[in-house]
């Protein structure tokens, strides 16, 4: 009783509570009343967008430009946890970790489908750019756009929110918090409980939203490859089936710890997609792969700077609002928790190798998949062999991954199907598993620098989570159900926006104007 006791005095009331009831009312609501629940929330988020969709590119270029400038700064040598830290992990096994992380399911399943979308302006994404659809051209500009999509501006908001929270942590002493990143430029106020609280609860609660539409859309994108490859058609025991089986990885994996847990499954993930991309790339069309990437990189490189500053107006809202506001919203949404975790595994390292694990190593690895997997696709397309613009009008946005697998040379789809499917539920897994052990630090006091919080907690918030996409994609209308939290997540990434601001501004005054702590 003694431990029992001690472990519930680690609670940070002030967070758990509100969160837990926050989320619980999220998930009743979107239960009974799910019509109800997209209507408002995708009426917020067009809003959120249309208004303030040039304040997100401003945030998403100024990340750009001052994680560069941290980079070759004379800042770079200062070391995580001081001067005589030394890391746990390897190289190779850290930057697994960092890749697994951040990536979830996304680039599996967009990196076929977001290039065709693009190509055959699926829903009007070549309206306003002066793009024929259906053309070379069209295949290189979709490559290009990708390429702006998930390169080195969506990682410099992890990176950056994780410096912060690293230095913070490890060097000042602070505790594993996201007021605690904000120190720097509220001074006392940071450390007002109230305050701490309400900071801690804004971007807990929509990054706990944002994965459990992660993980939803993930058991979409299996139930929907089960339906394509093996004619499984959806039901609620499969729904539930697949969540549970998702949940108890994570949850169980988070429950083992980072070394017994999250370390393996990131190594295996990392394994997996280092194999799966060497093979298309082996096996698939390789000098098409590597003339359209460049190409594409020439198209990205020419409108750098015009798709970074269009709130919506340039590109229109089928392209810029659905697409790249959307997805910055989601990644911003993501940027706090994300780079606490990010920070939890870097003791040891200089601030110049976090950049590069975090934010070049992971940038660069996006651009080859969608140079290697859109490339693929796009050559299907353009020689005839299989119709992916069609198959995606027909069944949904995410079918053309399934279709794609199936038409790989040498029957690898036979093999790479299933493999597949059991990775997507794996990434599901693996991004769930560095937010909920997040998440649980987050709601714990008194843990020790450089320890976990209670385990009771991780297994507490994975199960939270694990239920959330479960019910909302078995009980909530499918796809339906998961579009409702999707939207609900991304209203809580808006006011997630001006935390992330805060936590710039607070970096610049640390690193810029302060005296950082070697």
């Amino acid at each position: 009783m003694e431990n029992v006791s001690q472990e519930i005095k680690t609670i940070r009331w002030g967070v758990f509570i509100p969160l837990f009831l926050l989320i619980s009312s999220s998930v009743i609501l979107g239960i009974l009343h799910s019509n109800f629940l997209i209507s408002l929330t995708k009426d917020f988020f067009n809003w959120s967008l249309q208004n303030f969709g040039w304040l997100y590119q401003w945030i998403s270029m100024i990340s750009l430009i001052l994680v560069g400038i941290l980079l070759i700064s004379r800042y770079g040598h200062i070391r995580i946890g001081g001067k005589d830290a030394k890391a746990s992990t390897s190289f190779g096994r850290w930057f697994a970790m960092a890749l697994s992380s951040g990536v979830a399911t996304g680039l599996i399943t967009y990196g076929v489908n977001e290039p065709i979308i693009y190509f055959g302006n699926v829903y009007g994404e070549l309206n306003q750019v002066g793009v024929e659809p259906l053309t070379h051209q069209a295949a290189i500009w979709s490559l290009g756009r990708v390429f702006y999509n998930w390169g080195f501006i969506p990682y410099s908001m992890y990176t950056l929110s994780g410096l912060i929270a690293a230095y913070m942590y490890y060097n000042k002493k602070r505790g594993l918090s996201i007021a605690a990143t904000l120190e720097p430029l509220l001074g006392k106020y940071a450390q007002n409980r109230i305050i701490a609280d309400i900071i801690d609860v804004l971007a807990t609660m929509a990054i706990i939203l944002s994965l459990a539409s992660g993980l939803g859309t993930g058991l979409t994108v299996v139930v929907t490859g089960l339906k394509v490859a093996y004619g499984y058609h959806a039901t609620t025991i499969l729904w539930i089936f697949l969540g549970a089986l998702t949940t108890f990885l994570f949850t169980f994996s988070s429950y083992l710890g980072l070394d017994k847990g999250f370390k393996i499954l990131a190594s295996i993930k990392s394994k997996v997609l280092y194999f799966l991309l060497i093979l298309l790339f082996i096996t698939g069309p390789t000098f098409y792969i590597l003339r359209s990437s460049t190409a594409g990189m020439a198209i990205w490189l020419d409108n750098f700077f015009l798709w970074g500053l269009d709130p919506i107006d340039i590109g229109g809202p089928a392209l810029t609002q659905w697409w790249t506001l959307f997805d910055w919203a989601v990644w911003v949404a993501y940027a706090p928790l994300m780079g606490m975790f990010l920070a939890l595994i870097a003791y040891g390292r200089t601030l110049k190798e976090f950049i590069i694990v975090n934010w070049i190593l992971p940038s660069c690895f996006a651009l080859i998949w969608f140079s290697v997997w859109g490339g693929t696709s796009l050559y299907l397309q353009q020689s005839g062999a299989l119709d992916l613009v069609q198959i995606i009008k027909d069944n949904g946005a995410v079918s053309g991954l399934w279709a794609f697998l199936q038409h790989l040379p040498f029957k690898l789809g036979i093999v790479i199907v299933p493999l597949i499917l059991v990775l997507t539920l794996f990434s599901s897994a693996v991004a769930a598993n560095s937010i909920t052990t997040t998440i649980a630090g987050m709601c714990s006091k008194n843990v020790p620098i450089g320890e976990e919080a209670p385990s009771y907690q991780r297994i507490i918030w994975g199960v939270l989570i694990g239920s959330i996409a479960i019910i909302m994609s078995a009980f909530g209308g499918g796809s339906q159900g998961i579009d409702g939290i999707k939207y609900l997540a991304v209203c809580g990434g808006f006011c997630v926006l001006f935390i992330f601001m805060l936590q710039l501004l607070s970096i610049i005054k640390t690193f810029f104007y302060d005296k950082p702590v070697e």
